[in-house]
């Protein structure tokens, strides 16, 4: 799970470097897709590792499943 949240976290920033890339060349459409998707996968990020109210997270939960 580390792993996937990991690599969500990294796709995140690269695609919010891209996005910016795409706005300097004029792509305004492919670049507001870019950051929609970016901050989809990051509000995923934050539900996985944000605590429930006994205080532990959905990713601790599925791993000690």
């Amino acid at each position: 799970m580390a792993i996937a949240l990991s690599l969500l976290v990294l796709t995140s920033i690269a695609l919010i470097m891209g996005a910016y890339v795409l706005f300097r060349r004029g792509m305004r459409r492919q670049a507001w897709l870019m950051i929609a998707l970016a901050l989809v996968m990051a509000g995923n990020v934050v539900i996985w590792t944000a605590p429930t109210e006994s205080g532990r997270t959905l990713a601790g939960s599925a791993q000690a499943q």
